[in-house]
């Protein structure tokens, strides 16, 4: 509906501009602008009204170019304006009403660009063929990891090189309101990389948000529709964190990437086992908990820092819900929860739209 609404908005102060252009070539009797134009600066209106046209053509077609053609037709139509102020000073409201979406777009647009430069740069780097999993890839594996990777539908089918993941779900902090995110995320497993891209309504502000796990180190981004820094955290405690999410993808999203030799496995009972996952300096450990069906239904770790207190909880991310996607049989809801001194808190409610292994171009 917002949508519509900036678009007619757009359109509607474009065609407006035709007036100026109408009244220097004397092509209509205008009397709401009272003071005469020249024909030179009515090309200029025509021009105005021409951008505005095309970059409402532009927004509803998706394109990333429409902020910087609205912005240019802003510029334009203020300097006319101006010289016209007595008859068109209300137009400035609509220009500052364009220019502040322009600019958040554009911003959006930028921020989320350095995302699929990223992802472009990893998927350069996949080998095309993918050797097939079989029985003897799981021989070293835990009883109740086999039972799971077979369950989940691995054996035949090509390891995975890769994956995309789009979730769409709601987040909070502790004390604070659930809000609506949808996410777009890259996973790559021979190098181990996990790019993640996060856009958010906040107070009914988009807030986009990059978390980037590659070469072992982690950086969180989030700003304001991709211009003003919200939270900005990086280092230590940040690389082990993403290394912990990274596992946990593996587990619950990509079970054929289990087999990986990164991986020290160790058999607590039938229905657990533990893990730790080594990249470079960062090592974690994490417990899978299956049940009688072979499904794995939680994966609890210690080793996740809790970014909003810069402190480590035991993290855990129950899942349900299994069904079989693009060859593979997976869970489509799943919870990430703090296990604070005072109780468990959900922090977050995840559900898989979509999922692609071994991509070989970026899907937005």
């Amino acid at each position: 509906m917002i949508k519509y609404l900036f678009g007619s908005v757009l359109l509607l102060h474009g065609l407006i501009h035709f007036m100026g252009f109408a009244k220097a070539f004397h092509y209509s009797n205008i009397t709401n602008l009272t003071k005469e134009i020249a024909k030179p600066t009515g090309v200029l209106w025509l021009i105005t009204a021409l951008l505005f046209v095309a970059a409402t053509v532009l927004f509803f077609g998706k394109k990333e170019s429409w902020p910087v053609v609205a912005m240019v037709a802003v510029l334009l139509s203020q300097i006319l304006i101006i010289a016209v102020w007595k008859d068109a000073k209300f137009g400035t409201i609509a220009n500052v009403v364009v220019l502040f979406v322009a600019v958040a777009a554009w911003g959006s647009f930028h921020f989320e660009k350095g995302f699929h430069n990223d992802v472009s740069a990893n998927l350069e780097k996949v080998q095309s063929e993918s050797e097939l999993l079989t029985e003897a890839d799981l021989k070293l594996l835990p009883q109740p990891v086999q039972n799971y990777l077979r369950l989940a539908g691995v054996i035949g089918k090509p390891k995975i090189k890769n994956m995309r993941i789009v979730f769409e779900g709601r987040m909070r902090d502790k004390g604070k309101d659930w809000f609506p995110f949808r996410s777009v995320q890259y996973n790559f497993f021979d190098e181990p990389a996990r790019l993640f891209f996060m856009k958010a309504k906040m107070f009914g502000v988009s807030v986009p948000g990059y978390h980037r796990y590659q070469n072992e180190t982690a950086t969180m981004d989030i700003r304001f529709f991709g211009l003003l820094p919200i939270v900005k955290k990086s280092g230590a405690e940040m690389n082990k964190a993403e290394t912990v999410t990274l596992f946990n993808d593996m587990c619950l999203m990509a079970p054929a990437t289990l087999i990986d030799n990164r991986i020290q496995w160790e058999l607590i009972d039938s229905g657990s086992s533990k893990a730790i996952f080594t990249n470079g300096s960062n090592m974690i450990t994490a417990i899978l908990y299956f049940n009688e069906a072979g499904e794995l239904i939680n994966f609890v770790s210690d080793d996740r820092t809790a970014v909003s207190e810069m402190k480590q909880y035991r993290f855990s991310t129950p899942v349900k819900n299994y069904q079989p996607k693009n060859g593979y049989r997976i869970p489509m809801y799943g919870e990430a929860i703090w296990h604070y001194p005072d109780g468990e808190f959900v922090y977050g409610e995840f559900n898989l739209k979509d999922i692609n292994y071994n991509v070989k171009e970026g899907l937005w």
